[in-house]
């Protein structure tokens, strides 16, 4: 209790429209406020019962109005990050001004003596706008949770972090919580305790109430009022356990040991009766679990940067075990239940945070300063710098840092670099390879295989018996206690890919030039006899009783830092029914029931194509280690690097000899099938069948390569960044390639009438040029034959197309207006929805004049070195970058680089120099991603794509990545076999 005061002060209390948690905490410190007799006003979007079933009081108000909107969740689990920003959009960022001006005028009439905030931004710069103080309470704030979300939705969305960083710093202070995330827009920060609400009744009190026995166990099952209509059955507890259920809906049924609790339960007094919890970690749920001491299963929840920070906290007090997701859907309950039953939660922290705040907050209100402003600018940052920007900052995950964040980016700079961009030590790296010996292959002395075999070195130091280092990361544990490292490991490494040209054209057929990408991607792989696999715990359970099955895990590295599940596993025996392997329809229906282990399909999928097209059966249990350092999201073909690796990896493995060019197929199946994206075969064919400093050419019909084409030493490329995330499974990629295939559909038709016609000698009513059918010769009926049966539109040459079918194209045409003439458009990894409108005639003509223009660069890149070789294949390059843009997949972050570099090719100083850097292109599937630039080889060109890095990063706030250099392709690189030198045979 916050004590007798001599004045009655008027709180101001802002809270956030996400979820009921922070109604939650907030009602123990309003209810200490009132208790010293203060007048609290709620601004909130929550039922009035959150807050009255706590405190019934004269001195609540409760003031219905939703300022933000939090994180839009699809589901329990699930948050949608692009619905999250666009909701924001409309409820704060498009209605601001209004909002502002209603704000401040209502502070005004309640004359609020202090503003509280947990955690609304524009209820800070109001506060300012009012002349009022205002003082944050929380553990996070939403610029740091919105981060990741602009990165998903592309830079252009930036402002939004840049406003809400703005309006925190017009706060005070932050009274800080337990399990805290970086905050350090906040200029000062003052902890407490778990704010954690009191207990009404008695455990003994609330059992015998719901008719539990003493000796039963009880589990509480709590996601927050969102059980998204999972059912649940009785098997699903272990023997004996009854389980209370929290905000279950009306109608849903129950088995006899579940317990339906009314909506107005209070929670609290629920879970200190149980002695497990089952649910997904948010402040709430921590912290209760942690002041009552009640073990917490939890399932992870994507892409909500808040929950890595209190997950570290439940797990540091010994009070939680994670389950996957699947076994949550799937009623695999009882191993993690039965585990979590045997912790002893140790937090011995104060609990009293609601009374402290309180205290805080009225001292504050009174007129006390708490700040510390000669110190604010290195107190604000404190602890929060490193964890938050290697969160940020790691690959593909480049942030717009406004002015006051320049600090923490500046310290950050000195302890951590992006992956590849590292100056390493290679006889360093060397030493420590020590560790293994190399039983086949060569590392070829590639710094990251050096630095990746160094962290298999570390990751079985850190994980053996005689290590006591306690800050190990979960992507390290799994992985060593995954591996078997007194038997062999296998390790593969597959590039990027820069799409120097051909891009959207390949699944047209055409002609395509791609470099390998100096980052790439590497996998350990290691086979066991499933008696002899190392299994984790929950997989152990599963084994049925009769014997052990072999089992998949995987781990992917980088995963936690981004906020998604590192680990994945599954018995091998659920990609086979009916002693055949499962379809890829229901391939891609497993992974993609689980949004959270949806990044599996890309490393499990190959087993299956592997199983489905060459007949494989896999006996053994497999044990894979992914880490990878090329971008996602960037054009650069993260996908394709990640499939190539992991089955070349599963290759060597099992000693199975698959050519090159037949794996690139094979991992074009995965994710045409299994993930589910339409991508061409380019990707994975440079990827497999690149080599350094070399382009890869390659006829798309399906991939015949045609061999290696130097590239002139006074020639390069480089790959920028737009900072914009591209995908090829987006709708503007698949919606493209659906109007290409509509447009040869309609091609082929025309020509079978022209020829139908001209067989008859009849005139038709829409000749196509050039045919008469009373003159028609033999070649020009062949002609008509090829162009009916055309199986790739980039064998129509650019001539006939104009000549014959131009004008016959709609620009575009509806779905449903194409199924009734055409039927289909025979493509078999892409649908066409009949109530979109497709673009046809730029799409169409884009891979029949693309094909023209690969074939030319090609030619030109042997000519004699000069201006004009440069120049002709910037301006090829750069007409591929329009003809993206006509079909809809330019964007504004693209064309601006592309842009400068026309600027930086035409300024005074690059004529007069010969010029330097001379044309450039979008890359892949478009939509965003990276520009590749080409330039003469030499310092100048170098000086000038920083110059167009400093000015991006001056338009647009994004600091833009630089892919430059290449690396050998998978085949030339093999695969090496390692053994720990302590257990090898030499």
């Amino acid at each position: 209790m916050v004590g007798s005061e001599k004045k009655s002060l008027v709180f101001a209390y802002y809270v956030t429209g996400h979820g009921f948690g922070h109604a939650t905490r907030v009602v123990e410190v309003i209810r200490h406020l009132i208790q010293a007799g203060h007048e609290v006003h709620v601004v909130t979007g929550a039922p009035d019962y959150v807050y009255t079933i706590e405190t019934q009081s004269p001195g609540l108000f409760i003031r219905k109005v939703l300022l933000d909107c939090g994180a839009v969740q699809a589901d329990a689990l699930t948050v949608d990050r692009l619905a999250s920003l666009e909701k924001y959009i409309q409820t704060a960022v498009l209605p601001r001004d209004s909002i502002l001006a209603t704000e401040v005028e209502w502070l005004k009439s309640v004359k609020a003596d202090l503003v509280i905030s947990d955690v609304v931004p524009v209820a800070c710069r109001a506060a300012a706008d009012a002349g009022i103080r205002a003082v944050c309470c929380t553990n996070f704030s939403w610029d740091f949770i919105y981060a990741d979300y602009v990165m998903a939705a592309g830079y252009h969305n930036r402002s939004i972090i840049w406003q809400i960083a703005e309006d925190y710093s017009h706060c005070e202070f932050v009274i800080r919580l337990p399990g805290y995330c970086p905050m350090p827009a906040f200029r000062d920060v003052i902890d407490v305790p778990l704010v954690v609400r009191r207990l009404h009744k008695t455990r003994e009190k609330v059992r015998k109430e719901l008719g539990i026995l003493d000796s039963q166990k009880v589990l509480i099952y709590n996601f927050g009022g969102q059980p998204a209509g999972w059912k649940l059955k009785k098997e699903y507890l272990p023997e004996g356990w009854i389980c209370l259920v929290c905000g279950s809906s009306e109608d849903q049924e129950m088995p006899s040991n579940f317990i339906k609790l009314p909506k107005d339960f209070y929670t609290p007094d629920a879970i200190a009766a149980s002695d497990v919890m089952l649910g997904k970690v948010g402040y709430g749920t921590t912290s209760e679990a942690l002041a009552y001491k009640v073990p917490l299963v939890f399932v992870r929840r994507d892409y909500f940067n808040e929950e890595p920070f209190l997950r570290n906290m439940i797990e540091h007090y010994q009070a939680g075990v994670e389950m996957i997701r699947r076994d949550l859907l799937t009623g695999h309950w009882a191993p993690y239940i039965e585990r979590a039953i045997t912790l002893k939660p140790c937090y011995d922290g104060g609990v009293n945070g609601g009374e402290v705040a309180a205290r805080i907050l009225q001292d504050t209100a009174m007129g006390k300063r708490h700040a510390s402003h000669g110190l604010s600018g290195a107190r604000r940052l404190g602890d929060a710098i490193v964890l938050g920007y290697q969160l940020q900052r790691i690959t593909g995950k480049d942030i717009v840092i406004p002015e006051w964040y320049s600090l923490a980016q500046n310290e950050l700079s000195s302890r951590t670099q992006l992956p590849n961009k590292e100056v390493l030590d290679n006889s360093s790296l060397t030493r420590e390879s020590d560790y293994f010996a190399i039983l086949h292959g060569d590392h070829q002395g590639l710094p990251d295989t050096l630095g990746f075999v160094k962290s298999l070195a570390e990751i079985q130091s850190t994980c053996s018996p005689q290590n006591n280092k306690k800050l190990q990361t979960h992507e390290h544990l799994a992985a060593g206690a995954m591996f078997n490292w007194e038997e062999e490991i296998f390790v593969s490494r597959a590039p990027g890919r820069l799409d120097v040209m051909g891009g959207i054209a390949d699944y047209s057929g055409s002609l395509v030039l791609q470099m390998p990408t100096r980052e790439a991607c590497h996998v350990a792989i290691q086979r066991n006899h499933p008696s002899k696999h190392k299994l984790w715990k929950h997989a152990q359970v599963r084994q049925p009783k009769e014997g052990p099955t072999a089992v998949l895990q995987i781990v992917s590295f980088g995963s936690e830092l981004g906020n998604r599940g590192p680990t994945f596993d599954m018995d091998l025996s659920d990609f086979v029914e009916d002693g055949q392997p499962i379809t890829y329809e229901k391939a891609y229906n497993y992974f993609a029931r689980d949004p959270a282990q949806k990044w599996a399909a890309y490393v499990a999928g190959t087993i299956l194509v592997l199983m489905t097209e060459l007949g494989i059966r896999f006996e053994d249990s497999i044990s894979i280690l992914v880490s990878s350092g090329v971008p996602e999201g960037k054009g650069v073909s993260s996908s394709a690097a990640i499939e190539v690796a992991t089955m070349t990896a599963v290759a060597a493995a099992h000693g199975l000899n698959i050519d090159p060019r037949h794996l690139a197929l094979l991992c074009q199946k995965v994710e045409n099938h299994i993930v589910g994206a339409p991508c061409g075969v380019m990707d994975q064919m440079a990827s497999a069948c690149g080599e350094a400093t070399k382009l890869l050419a390659m006829v798309c019909q399906p991939a015949e390569v045609l061999g290696l084409v130097d590239i002139p030493p006074t020639i390069r490329f480089w790959g920028i960044d737009s900072g914009i995330r591209h995908s090829v499974g987006g709708s503007d990629y698949k919606s493209v390639r659906v109007g290409a295939f509509m447009g040869r559909k309609i091609i082929k038709s025309a020509a079978s009438v022209e020829l139908h016609y001209s067989l008859s000698n009849i005139s038709s009513p829409q000749q196509i040029n050039g045919f008469n059918p009373d003159n028609a010769d033999e070649d020009g009926k062949n002609l008509l034959e090829t162009e009916a049966s055309l199986d790739y539109l980039c064998n129509l040459s650019a001539h006939r197309y104009e000549a014959s079918y131009a004008t016959r194209l709609p620009e575009s045409l509806s779905g449903q207006e194409f199924v009734e003439k055409y039927l289909d458009h025979d493509d078999s990894v892409t649908t066409i929805d009949k109530e979109r409108i497709y673009a046809v005639r730029a799409p169409t003509r884009h891979p029949i004049y693309e094909n023209f223009r690969v074939k030319a660069f090609k030619a030109l890149l042997s000519a004699a070195p000069s201006n004009y070789q440069l120049s002709a294949l910037g301006e090829l390059m750069y007409q591929c970058h329009f003809s993206y843009s006509a079909c809809g997949l330019g964007s504004d972050g693209t064309d601006r680089l592309v842009n400068l570099v026309q600027e930086m090719q035409h300024s005074k100083s690059s004529e007069s120099e010969g010029g330097t850097l001379f044309g450039a292109k979008i890359t892949g599937g478009g939509s965003g991603g990276t520009v590749c630039i080409i330039g003469r080889n030499c310092l100048r060109s170098n000086e000038q794509l920083l110059e167009i890095r400093r000015r991006y990063k001056t338009a647009t706030g994004f600091s833009p990545y630089v892919f430059e250099g290449s690396s050998p392709g998978a085949a030339k690189f093999g695969h090496l076999k390692i053994r720990l030198r302590s257990s090898s045979k030499e």
